[in-house]
């Protein structure tokens, strides 16, 4: 039966290329971003190449009420929902104190608030229907303290916690939750974030592999997974919780400082 995935962020990334996987295989599609012009390019191409039907929705989940706004908008369109795909996000490098507030605000309005509001909106109606899968983008970001990147890892801790916590609350419903957390990914994230002048950003994966590898555990209905470390950033992340924690902090913080 063809499943509709609602995925936020939709517009370029991750997002864009878990839209492509999933139209490939025959679903249809809510796109929702920002940016109107990017999503009807993307609908045009996804309609054309695979003979589904995706639904556009321009939408800023930073702006009051928004995730309930989506929600009835999804509602009104009489489009029932299978897959909820929390994409959407965006981070940002320097120090805390030195960097505007009102930065770090809208950031935790998008990773954390719109992320939360909608799964609550969303996950309600699968459990309803005994069918749905949750998939939230994390990050590896959200497994240790981020020094010069403070609100964005404590924001992905929370969709990390939050997401494995409700995949227990759920066991029996029929519904999963698929917490994704890739490494360092070749998206805007980096030129947006200025983390693409930093070391952590030398090995890059591909957002495409990022994706598969999210979509696949999905559709398993994995409670994690983690995508895109090269083998000596497996390594490190093994032995992190073995060592002191100012020696970690200071790590992470010469691999986010400014370098290019």
């Amino acid at each position: 039966m063809k499943k509709t995935a609602l995925i936020t962020g939709a517009s370029s990334g991750i997002g864009l290329e878990l839209a492509r996987i999933h139209a490939a295989i025959g679903g249809d599609l809510i796109l929702v971003a920002r940016s109107t012009e990017k999503l009807n390019e993307l609908k045009i191409d996804l309609e054309a190449k695979y003979k589904i039907v995706a639904a556009v929705i321009t939408k800023d989940l930073t702006a009051p009420n928004a995730a309930q706004k989506l929600y009835d908008e999804v509602k009104s369109l009489d489009i029932e929902v299978d897959y909820l795909i929390n994409n959407a996000g965006f981070g940002g490098i320097g120090k805390f104190l030195e960097r505007k507030l009102e930065e770090d605000v809208s950031m935790i309005l998008l990773n954390v608030i719109a992320l939360t509001q909608l799964t609550h909106l969303f996950t309600n109606d699968f459990v309803k229907k005994g069918n749905g899968k949750v998939l939230n983008v994390s990050s590896t970001a959200s497994l240790i303290p981020g020094p010069l990147q403070a609100t964005y890892y404590a924001t992905k801790a929370f969709v990390t916690s939050f997401s494995n916590a409700l995949s227990e609350e759920l066991r029996g419903t029929g519904v999963t939750m698929t917490n994704l957390m890739p490494g360092a990914t070749d998206t805007d994230f980096g030129k947006v974030s200025g983390m693409d002048r930093t070391k952590l950003f030398d090995n890059l994966t591909s957002a495409e592999h990022v994706a598969q590898e999210g979509y696949d555990a999905m559709l398993s209905g994995d409670i994690d997974v983690i995508s895109g470390l090269t083998f000596s950033q497996k390594i490190l992340m093994k032995l992190m919780p073995f060592m002191p924690k100012n020696m970690v902090l200071k790590q992470i913080r010469e691999m986010q400082e400014v370098t290019k």
